[in-house]
């Protein structure tokens, strides 16, 4: 993973860092052009209209065609600008925001930020997310999943640590348990602040197998520091294996629940 980063953007591993790191090196690219070429306009009006001998240091307009052509540059550069933000900018900022790939050609999941921690929902093989409740929420249950909804029955949840496939868009239902988080993933180029009370979706398509970091980028208390979890994007058929051991372990725990409580009953 440490490999994602070096001296430069960290690696592009989504359909559309691309069009991100263009626009961002466009605009930087962009800063220092004028900012060099004002440089150097304001160095030539500094030794043009120097005060010397005989000379004030004033510049006198000689006529209005002469004073409206000094706006020139500022038009430019507003030209530029206004192109940048509408005809470049805003289309890519379009797709990333309004371009939603539908859920039943998704990974459609469900992430819940904690202090500190981030907790992943599947919604299991029949397509449906679980009835959660904050009041059930407790060690065990970290989302407060329903046991009584028939929905939550097959549904997953991790902490921390999920996988994705490679290949397919992942659409994430994004909220926040106490406090504002932010879901950032750099080498996806995605982020989004988690709001209690708020489901927020967005979306990602990965295009590289790998592991990423997911990190908290708002200050959310004394352990934002360490809300960091791991994006494990598995090639389809690694996918469904980890997804099927992942089931078959949660299962397991499952039932061994039931049975340490059959067993904790009194006897009669």
């Amino acid at each position: 993973m440490t490999g994602n980063y070096g001296w430069g953007l960290p690696i592009e591993a989504s359909t559309f860092a691309h069009e991100m790191d263009s626009s961002l090196i466009l605009v930087h690219i962009s800063m220092v052009v004028i900012f060099v070429l004002w440089g150097l306009f304001f160095a030539y009006c500094l030794v043009r209209y120097r005060s010397r001998p005989g000379h004030n240091a004033v510049y006198p307009h000689h006529s209005a065609k002469h004073a409206l052509g000094s706006f020139v540059p500022d038009v430019i550069v507003l030209a530029f600008e206004i192109w940048l933000i509408f005809i470049f900018g805003m289309p890519i900022w379009a797709h990333i925001k309004d371009s939603f790939p539908k859920p039943e050609d998704s990974t459609h999941i469900r992430i819940t930020a904690q202090q500190f921690a981030w907790n992943v929902h599947y919604p299991g093989p029949d397509g449906k997310f679980g009835r959660t409740d904050p009041s059930l929420v407790d060690s065990t249950n970290p989302i407060g999943l329903d046991p009584k909804d028939p929905a939550s029955a097959d549904d997953l949840v991790v902490v921390n640590d999920f996988h994705v496939p490679l290949g397919k868009p992942i659409l994430v239902d994004l909220t926040s348990q106490d406090v504002i988080h932010s879901f950032f993933v750099p080498e996806f180029r995605i982020k989004q602040d988690a709001v209690p009370g708020m489901m927020i979706p967005v979306w990602v398509e990965p295009t590289l197998k790998g592991q990423f970091e997911l990190v908290c980028s708002q200050l959310c208390g004394v352990g934002h520091y360490r809300m960091i979890g791991h994006v494990k994007v598995d090639s389809p058929e690694e996918y469904r294996a980890w997804y099927n051991g992942l089931k078959q372990t949660q299962q397991e725990a499952q039932v061994k629940a039931a049975a340490a409580a059959v067993a904790a009953q009194p006897w009669e």
